[in-house]
C-alpha cells in the first residue's frame, strides 16, 4: 500500500492494525501508518517505563496508555465471543493489574563466560535479557535478581543454565531452581546462606527428578479465602493479588446465595474457600493430586464447609446426573478449556455457571455450547492481570431463564 493508515486497534499478538488490515508492530490506536511503514505517534502512544522494553518477552504492550491498554484487554474478550457468533454481549469495562505486582513468575539463568545472566527471554528467542529492572515484578521477587546473579555466577559452571521460579507466599518468596545441582559441602552451605540472608520461605532443587526442600523454617503457605492452604513447589496461583480478587469477587457475586457449588479443576481452592460459608457447601474437583491433598487438609484443619475430590475431569468430567444436584458451578479450566466438561454442563439442570478462563478463545468455543444449552450470557468481565501483556484472562456468568 502506498497510502497512510490510521491504527485503529491493537491485535491478538499485539501489532497495530489499520481497518483495511496492514498491521505494524509497537504501534498503538491513533498513530498513523505512513507509505515507507514508519509510524508517526498519537495520543495512546506512550514511552515505555522499561528500558528493556520491546527486546524482553515478559511485556508487549509497554508503548500503550492505560485507556488504549484497557481496551485491548476488552477487545480481546468480547471479539472472541462475537467470533463465535455470540451477541449483545454484556462486558463491564476491564480490569487491570496495578504495575510491580506480579507474584509468581519463571526467569531464567545462563552463564555466559564467566558471568551470568538472568531474566525473560527475547521475544520468539531462547536469548535471555538480562534483567536490570522489571516493572510487572513484585518487588520482593525483582530484589532477588541480583542476589542470585551474584550466587550463580560464584558456581563455576561455565555451562550453567537454571529455570528460577518465583513466587509470593504468606511466608515471603518461595524459590524453585531447576538444573542446578549442589555437589559438595560448599555449595550446600552457599545455598543455605543465601536462603537465611535473604529470608527465604522456601528454596528447593530440581534436578529432573521433581523439585527436593533445600530450605523450609516452617510450612510454606498462601492464603485463599481467608483460610491458609500449603502451597507446593510449582504450584498454580493467579499471577497477582489484584486479579485474584478480581476474579474471587465476581464468582462471589455472581454465586451469592448457591446453597451447593461444584468447583471444577479447583486447584488449591482460590475459589472454594471464597465460596464456602455457613450457608454454602462447596465440592473442589481437582485433578492434580499435590493440589488436592493441600485443598483437602485446610479444610478439615481449619473446619470449611469443602469437600476435596481427586479426579480427572478431562478424562471423567462431572456427568449430568452429578452436576444436577449443584445449585451452581464454578469452572476455571487450563488454557484448552473444558469442552467435554461444558457439554455436561450445557445438558444440566445447574441454574448458575460461573467460567473464568485465561484464553478467550478456548472460553469463546465453550461459551457457544452453553448457549446452545439453553444458557444465557449475563455477564462479562474482563481481567488484564498480566499488565503489559496479551495474555488475558476474563471471568463469565451464565444462567438458565
Amino acid at each position: 500500500m502506498s497510502v497512510s493508515g490510521l491504527i485503529v486497534r491493537v491485535a491478538a499478538k499485539g501489532e497495530g492494525a489499520t481497518a483495511d488490515g496492514r498491521y505494524a508492530v509497537l504501534a498503538a490506536p491513533g498513530d498513523v501508518l505512513q507509505p515507507d511503514g514508519s509510524l508517526v505517534h498519537g495520543p495512546n502512544h506512550v514511552d515505555a517505563p522499561c528500558r528493556h522494553f520491546p527486546t524482553c518477552g515478559g511485556c508487549q504492550l509497554q508503548h500503550l496508555s492505560e485507556s488504549a491498554l484497557a481496551e485491548y484487554v476488552h477487545d480481546r474478550v468480547v471479539g472472541a465471543a462475537k467470533g463465535q457468533g455470540i451477541d449483545d454481549i454484556p462486558a463491564t469495562s476491564s480490569q487491570l493489574s496495578p504495575p510491580r505486582s506480579r507474584r509468581r513468575a519463571t526467569l531464567h539463568a545462563q552463564a555466559i563466560g564467566k558471568r551470568v545472566v538472568i531474566g525473560f527471554r527475547e521475544q520468539g528467542s531462547h536469548k535471555i535479557v538480562d534483567m536490570r529492572e522489571c516493572h510487572v515484578l513484585a518487588p520482593e521477587l525483582f530484589a532477588l535478581v541480583a542476589p542470585l546473579r551474584t550466587l550463580l555466577e560464584g558456581w563455576g559452571d561455565r555451562k550453567l543454565a537454571v529455570d528460577i521460579e518465583l513466587a509470593l507466599a504468606d511466608q515471603g518468596v518461595s524459590l524453585g531452581l531447576k538444573g542446578l545441582t549442589a555437589e559438595g559441602l560448599a555449595k550446600t552451605v552457599a545455598l543455605l546462606d543465601f536462603a537465611r540472608d535473604h529470608a527465604l520461605a522456601r528454596l528447593t532443587l530440581d534436578n529432573g527428578y521433581g523439585p527436593e526442600g533445600t530450605w523450609e523454617p516452617e510450612p510454606v503457605t498462601i492464603t485463599l479465602g481467608g483460610t491458609p492452604v500449603s502451597l507446593p513447589p510449582g504450584a498454580f496461583l493467579q499471577a497477582t493479588a489484584d486479579g485474584e480478587a478480581a476474579l474471587v469477587n465476581a464468582a462471589r457475586e455472581w454465586l451469592d446465595g448457591a446453597v451447593t457449588v461444584a468447583d471444577l479443576f479447583a486447584g488449591l481452592g482460590t475459589f472454594a474457600f471464597a465460596l464456602a460459608g455457613p450457608k454454602t457447601k462447596v465440592l473442589a474437583v481437582e485433578a492434580a493430586r499435590d493440589a488436592f491433598l493441600a485443598c483437602q487438609s485446610a479444610a478439615r484443619m481449619q473446619g470449611r464447609p469443602v469437600h476435596a475430590l481427586h479426579r480427572d475431569l478431562f478424562r471423567n468430567p462431572l456427568r449430568v446426573e452429578e452436576l444436577d444436584r449443584f445449585a451452581a458451578v464454578l469452572l476455571d479450566p487450563p488454557r484448552a478449556g473444558a469442552q467435554d466438561q461444558v457439554e455436561q454442563i450445557a445438558a444440566s439442570k445447574v441454574a448458575r455457571v460461573a467460567y473464568v478462563s485465561c484464553n478467550p478463545a478456548s472460553w469463546a468455543r465453550d461459551a457457544v455450547k452453553l448457549v446452545a444449552g439453553g444458557y444465557r450470557l449475563a455477564e462479562l468481565r474482563p481481567v488484564g492481570q498480566f499488565r503489559w501483556s496479551t495474555h488475558v484472562e476474563l471471568a463469565s456468568l451464565f444462567v438458565r431463564d
